[in-house]
């Protein structure tokens, strides 16, 4: 783990002899480590260089450990500063290359093909994420989406503002806990539509990947696009799909006196349109059961039908309601 730091297992074994017993001779560091003669000593001069151990004036030749809290801390603030110049550089040559895009209208559009290359283009581009990143969710998929992204979750985590809109067949698709509720609980804001015209995810208004076609059972070749009116049509065609679509949220946890878990999800996925039987399978349960807790939902709730069900879920606050039409 500590090779990030320049450290190998073979030096981290000969610090580790000087572990309670403070300094300690050449021949003493041999005996205890029956490393060779010349193995050693390229060690313990590397261990030196590196701030962990100091030698000792006079003979024989002694070297004494330095506190591995402090050397550490050292070794890791320098490889610190060193990530922070490389940052430097790529952020610079990023640059270039985007100004050299400008100049060659070619390179504004990259073509990947094949479902393992997709996936890793999209994980490049959603971790060079810095403000937001704005995506359309449908079918088909690269790769299945079970669980979420890594790349979205670190992203969250770090302040990164994730919107997405779901085409309504994605809700079936994705995995209820692992999946949609794991955003949603990081802070993803999500809406669902009835049906979108295209998949997309969009960077920071600087890229976009969006599959060559979408009437395809598979994404067989996608286009990355730079900065430029296209991509700037495409952030367009996402803000209008973001006003229409309704709010999808689902509870992380009980709240108590309310509603349950369950019946909170369920009120949710059916505020979005999504067929009875696959709202049944997305909760795990039989579709018998879900029109038994529909009913129970509906009896709660004072409403006959529907339509009266969801007005008396709104007025309760039991369901998100779409903001006024502003742009974003």
């Amino acid at each position: 783990m500590l090779e990030i730091i320049g450290l190998r297992e073979a030096d981290l074994d000969v610090y580790q002899v000087f572990a309670g017993s403070g300094s300690m001779t050449f021949a003493e560091i041999r005996e205890a480590t029956a490393l060779p003669h010349d193995e050693l000593l390229s060690i313990l001069e590397a261990l030196t260089r590196k701030g962990l151990l100091a030698r000792l004036p006079g003979t024989p030749k002694a070297y004494a450990p330095v506190q591995p809290d402090v050397a550490l801390e050292a070794m890791l603030s320098r490889k610190d500063q060193e990530l922070a110049a490389a940052r430097l550089v790529a952020e610079r040559l990023d640059q270039r290359f985007r100004n050299a895009s400008v100049r060659h209208s070619g390179d504004l559009v990259e073509v990947v093909h094949g479902n393992d290359r997709i996936a890793e283009r999209a994980d490049q581009l959603l971790r060079k994420a810095k403000q937001e990143v704005t995506f359309v969710d449908k079918p088909p998929y690269a790769q299945p989406p079970t669980v979420l992204h890594p790349a979205e979750r670190e992203l969250l985590e770090r302040g990164v503002r994730f919107r997405g809109v779901y085409d309504r067949s994605a809700l079936e698709l994705h995995d209820l806990p692992t999946d949609l509720e794991a955003g949603l609980v990081l802070g993803e804001e999500a809406r669902v539509v009835a049906r979108a015209p295209v998949k997309m995810i969009l960077v920071d208004q600087d890229f976009g990947l969006v599959p060559l076609r979408s009437d395809l059972p598979e994404v067989r070749t996608a286009l990355v696009i730079r900065r430029c009116a296209l991509l700037d049509a495409l952030g367009a065609l996402f803000g209008l799909l973001w006003r229409e679509g309704l709010p999808l949220r689902l509870p992380a946890a009980e709240q108590p006196g309310v509603l349950s878990v369950d019946d909170a999800r369920l009120l949710a996925l059916l505020t979005t349109g999504l067929p009875d039987r696959s709202i049944a399978k997305q909760l795990g349960m039989s579709y018998r059961t879900f029109q038994r807790r529909l009913r129970n939902l509906m009896t709660q709730l004072g409403a006959g039908t529907r339509f009266q069900a969801g007005l008396q879920a709104a007025a309760r606050g039991w369901v998100a309601l779409p903001p006024p039409d502003v742009r974003e």
